[in-house]
């Protein structure tokens, strides 16, 4: 076991907790030198570490938690010097790589000094030589997802990841604020969960529907936070105002070396690079340093590794990163300009560039997203999703599962739109289908709240492509709605549960009218069986009458019309009897 050191600072019982993120490992193994003395300050993961001292033999690392390091010592026997304690209890030979992702606020013990963000930071660079790379991160107040996060203040931090509750008037809290505080010169990535970072000059750059600022939605779409009102629009509306920068969960400063790459983001179970160019972006999809040790610490890796695996069904996703173009261009997504067509109620716009997209779509295993699909000029060209299905699917298929993901994110977000508020699931799909030029099998009506969904063919096979794209991208559909749209779902209950009501009074009416009706005519059928009753009696005394059997006989002698030969029958009859 290495030997273990407390300094200072140390807290006991205590334990940091420090999530893996392979975006991070990434942008780390791009920047770090090899064969330097490193010194690691705060809580990292396990995965993060080991790439760490791959490319070190002198490596430290300064934990608070003494358990932390207990665990650390037993772990990297040999190979990793570990420290228990405070930051400002380190004394040391300045090292020519820090290493501080976390961020300076799990630094500090129950005995440390009241240290300010500013304080810590001169002590973290009194531990860097002149020329050291450092890395440094910063938690951002004016985050996104604290923003729109429903929880109080108090509850945002549990007790195993203890901060000082109170405000530090020196600590930065956007970029601009970030690079001034820094004694060292440095390029500063927004870091968006984590999954994906992105430089803050080309964060800032980046417009609604172009690469960065999809790829920074889908990171806080992943957040599990829960929120009040719907991530991505609030990333769009940054975007178009130019402040990407300022919304990330943190961000990260670089010094003492270059940026190889203006965007990191994590894809299914590697990492997606990407750098800008004149054309568009160039990409690169690679596994991400010690992917195959420590999944204990990453539980997303099991699952992921469960999708990529699972081949059992056809319309199962599964990851391919060799369909990711290395050339994307740079324009926004069909999703971007359908939803404007669609606020604007642009039918006819809708409508052509729905057939485009018809003529432009062919049979293929990648499963389309018109979250990912570009506009290409008077063409059309995939994104860097890398989910495909197992085998070549139908492009009816593939269209059906395209337009059923618009479809949750059009109406799970009650965007506004020209459709009926009844034409809704299939219904709707296939009108979209059919203008992408998709004949189905049986036609499909939605006249009114009452018609039956039309789960047939190609619809109820995209449905299903959509909904298990939507569980490997681990995305809303499968958390809890934020509170604006549980809102305005439940008003929408609301209204509809009026309409019901409605609809049921109306219905009692009718029912009201009708057993009145059935009544009076049971009624009147009883006054009618009763006269019957009273007229055959009457008929059957006159039946048996003697006045009834005379009439009978005047009536059969009043019948005959010779009289003379029925008299002489008679008597031939009377004396043939003698």
């Amino acid at each position: 076991m290495s030997d273990l050191q407390v300094v200072l600072g140390e807290m006991q019982p205590w334990t940091d907790r420090a999530d893996h993120h392979p975006a991070l490992a990434a942008v780390l193994a791009d920047v770090l030198p090899s064969d330097r003395r490193t010194l690691i300050v705060g809580p990292h993961s396990r995965p993060l570490i080991s790439a760490v001292l791959d490319r070190t033999a002198d490596a430290t690392i300064l934990v608070r938690s003494v358990s932390d390091a207990e665990e650390l010592a037993a772990e990297f026997a040999d190979r990793l010097q570990v420290v228990a304690g405070a930051l400002d209890g380190l004394r040391a030979e300045p090292f020519e790589v820090v290493i501080a992702a976390d961020g300076l606020d799990r630094v500090l013990g129950y005995d440390s000094g009241n240290l300010s963000w500013t304080e810590r930071l001169h002590a973290l660079a009194a531990l860097a030589a002149p020329d050291a790379v450092v890395v440094l991160g910063l938690e951002n107040e004016f985050a996104l997802v604290n923003l729109l996060d429903s929880r109080p203040a108090d509850e945002r931090h549990g007790d195993d990841e203890w901060r000082p509750l109170h405000d530090d008037p020196s600590r930065p809290v956007s970029v601009s604020q970030f690079e001034a505080a820094l004694p060292w010169t440095a390029a500063i990535y927004a870091d968006f969960g984590s999954r994906a970072l992105v430089a803050a000059e080309v964060a800032a750059a980046a417009r609604p529907g172009e690469l960065p600022t999809r790829l920074a939605a889908d990171a806080l779409e992943a957040a599990d936070v829960p929120l009040l009102s719907s991530i991505a629009q609030g990333v769009d509306s940054a975007a178009r105002a130019g402040l990407l920068p300022a919304i990330p969960t943190a961000w990260l400063a670089i010094s003492g070396v270059p940026a190889a790459h203006a965007v990191y983001a994590q894809t299914g179970p590697a990492v997606l690079t990407a750098d800008q160019g004149p054309a568009g972006w160039r990409t690169t999809v690679t596994s991400p340093p010690m992917a195959d040790r420590s999944t204990a610490d990453h539980p997303e890796a099991d699952s992921l590794a469960a999708a990529v695996d699972s081949l059992a069904s056809a319309t199962t996703p599964v990851f391919d990163a060799s369909v990711v173009p290395a050339a994307v261009p740079g324009g926004v997504t069909v999703e971007s300009v359908l939803l404007r067509l669609a606020a604007a109620e642009d039918v006819p716009g809708f409508r052509r560039l729905a057939a485009c997209l018809g003529d432009w779509a062919a049979d293929s295993r990648v499963v389309l997203r018109w979250d990912d699909v570009v506009v290409d000029g008077d063409t059309f060209a995939y994104g860097v999703s890398p989910w495909v299905t197992a085998e070549p699917t139908d492009k009816a298929d593939l269209l059906a599962a395209a337009w059923y993901r618009f479809h949750d994110r059009l109406i799970g977000d009650h965007r506004r739109h020209p459709w009926p508020p009844w034409m809704v699931g299939d219904d709707l799909v296939s009108t979209w289908m059919s203008m992408s030029g998709v004949e189905l099998p049986e036609p499909v009506q939605a006249t009114s709240p009452d018609t039956a969904p039309a789960s047939a063919g190609h619809v109820a096979r995209g449905k299903e492509l959509a909904a298990a794209l939507a569980a490997v991208l681990e995305t809303r559909e499968h958390a809890a709605a934020d509170v604006r749209t549980a809102l305005a779902d439940a008003e929408a209950a609301r209204r509809e549960l009026f309409e019901l009501k409605g609809h049921v009074y109306g219905l009692e009416r009718t029912l009201g009218f009708r057993n009145k009706a059935m009544k009076t005519r049971e009624n009147r059928i009883r006054e009618l069986r009763i006269q019957l009753q009273k007229l055959t009696a009457d008929h059957e005394r006159i039946r048996g009458s003697r006045t009834y059997a005379l009439s009978r006989v005047v009536f059969h002698a009043a019948q005959v019309r010779k009289p003379r030969v029925v008299a002489r029958k008679l008597r031939r009859r009377l004396r043939s009897l003698r």
